[in-house]
């Protein structure tokens, strides 16, 4: 039987299940070393920030470089979390995960407030009518305040309102819904609920800065990200300031070490299953049409700006997702593993694997990940040459396969579902006859 006839949830199912399972018993049988099972998973794990650039600008064409910052949001965000459950740093082992949360649906219920409202044609409204009176200056500075005021207003009311309510009812209810259970168990449900609020703010994060951002050109938005970066390395280094645990430029310590390979491997499944459908779907053919003619695609009625906005969030949120994993997998975070520098990696595993690939992408960050760890073999004093070897690699590999190892081509149930073409769309002029 051919497998590409099976479905692809099963395809996808089976390739997950026999990978997982043959690495799970590698590493239980100690066929592979400590060292190579962290480096296999972090490999994995980067691959999964990597999945968000590819879909930044592999598939929607935002040449953008912040990526380690939010790579970075997501992994102080969850490891708040859980280093809350374990020692409890707020005074109540639910406090960073009902701060998180609490924060996140205020923002969201806020933004959608304002998106509801359409507080900017209210302000076109009122600066016609005040047109009447003032001159063309005082109208816009008055409807501009108006604006700001009110959008201060939903903020405070919708907001932080609705904020304080969950973050009451999560204080109340986490703790004496899990403090009954094992250890172990609890653990297990603080993280998975850390991954989602880290995820969940670097996309609300990601939604808000592409607002102002993603109306710049090419090399603009690459700038304007890249002091984005900046701005947040610098926040990580002084965070200790605001919430003392973060420890700031000493990096961040006591966080649980949760991350493990099925943590990691469905982590994975669920970030390229769920890229792969979109792609695929109406609205990832809408982000290519947005990506090769922004107005050609506008012409035909696509709202550019509306799926440039969508892939950069559910890009960002990749980037949270990797970083949750990555904190709990280390155990320690330090700003330094999220310099503007550090954005370039998961640029260069896109580039080397493919623009535009799944498989390519996944590809690049684990040959990029092993290249750079598999030439720690060298000679103590020659150690530091690494960092002149691979990329003279990936030069060699740019100047003879500058598409990058698969192009823009996938492998298995990422490839594109075929269409199901009936014998009358085969046949139109038999089936005009018959008819």
């Amino acid at each position: 039987m051919n497998i590409r006839s099976l479905p692809t949830w099963l395809q996808a199912l089976i390739f997950f299940v026999v990978v997982g399972g043959v690495v799970q018993i590698a590493f239980s049988q100690d066929w592979i070393n400590d060292y190579w099972q962290i480096i296999i998973m972090a490999s994995m794990i980067v691959a999964i920030s990597a999945q968000g650039l590819n879909l930044k600008y592999g598939y929607a064409g935002l040449f953008a470089l912040g990526q380690a910052a939010f790579y970075g949001i997501g992994a102080y965000a969850s490891a708040l979390v859980t280093k809350d459950w374990v020692v409890g740093w707020s005074g109540n082992p639910a406090g960073g995960l009902a701060g998180l949360f609490a924060l996140e649906v205020g923002a969201i219920l806020a933004i959608a407030a304002i998106r509801y409202l359409n507080i900017g044609q209210i302000r076109d409204q009122l600066q016609e009518k005040l047109l009447r009176w003032l001159t063309p200056f005082e109208a816009s500075v008055l409807s501009l305040v108006a604006l700001l005021l009110s959008g201060a207003l939903i903020i405070v009311v919708v907001g932080g309102v609705s904020g304080w309510l969950t973050r009451q009812a999560l204080l109340t209810i986490v703790p004496a819904a899990l403090g009954a259970l094992p250890m172990e168990i609890s653990q297990q449900i603080i993280f998975f609920l850390a991954l989602i609020g880290g995820t969940v703010l670097t996309g609300v994060i990601g939604y808000l800065i592409s607002l102002p951002l993603l109306g710049l050109t090419y090399d603009y938005l690459c700038i304007a990200t890249l002091g984005f970066a900046i701005m947040t390395y610098v926040f990580f280094n002084n965070a200790d300031k605001l919430i003392p645990t973060m420890k700031g430029a000493r990096g961040m310590v006591g966080i649980p070490p949760l991350t493990n390979w099925p943590w990691v491997l469905g982590c994975f499944a669920v970030s390229i299953v769920v890229l792969r459908n979109l792609m695929y779907s109406s609205s990832g053919r809408a982000i290519l049409a947005t990506r090769d003619d922004p107005t050609a695609a506008e012409t035909m009625g696509v709202d550019v700006t509306k799926y440039k906005t969508l892939a950069y969030t559910i890009g960002c949120a990749y980037a949270g997702l990797a970083g949750g994993l990555l904190a709990h997998l280390y155990a320690f975070l330090h700003p330094s593993n999220f310099t503007w520098l550090k954005g370039v990696d998961p640029f260069v595993m896109v580039v080397f694997g493919g623009v535009g690939s799944m498989t390519g992408t996944t590809l690049g960050a684990y040959a990029f990940t092993m290249l750079l760890e598999g030439l720690r073999i060298l000679p103590a004093e020659f150690i530091d040459w690494r960092y002149v070897i691979y990329p003279l690699i990936l030069l060699f590999v740019m100047l003879f396969r500058p598409q990058g190892i698969m192009g823009s081509s996938e492998l298995g149930f990422l490839k594109q579902p075929k269409v199901k073409v009936n014998d009358d769309q085969e046949n139109p002029k038999l089936s005009g006859a018959e008819s």
